[in-house]
């Protein structure tokens, strides 16, 4: 009976360990996607506030801090 235990645990522990890598390369595939997202609309979100809240000169942190200014102040 204890040759068949101790398979028995060998294999549970294939399975987990597999189950583990598959998890992570999911994980890891999802953190990716989200990441190149996020950046993505940021960079989309910056020109836009550039060309169309921007004033003169000014940056687009500066312009993000004085249209934060503004609504605060309202």
């Amino acid at each position: 009976m204890s040759k068949f235990v101790d398979a028995n645990e060998k294999i549970a522990e294939k399975v987990v360990e597999g189950y583990k890598k598959i998890e992570n390369g999911v994980v890891s595939g999802y953190k990716k996607i989200e990441n190149g997202t996020v950046e993505g609309f940021n960079k989309i979100n910056d020109k836009i506030i550039e060309t169309v809240f921007s004033k003169d000169g000014e940056t687009v942190e500066e312009t993000k801090k004085r249209l934060s200014e503004n609504k605060a102040g309202k």
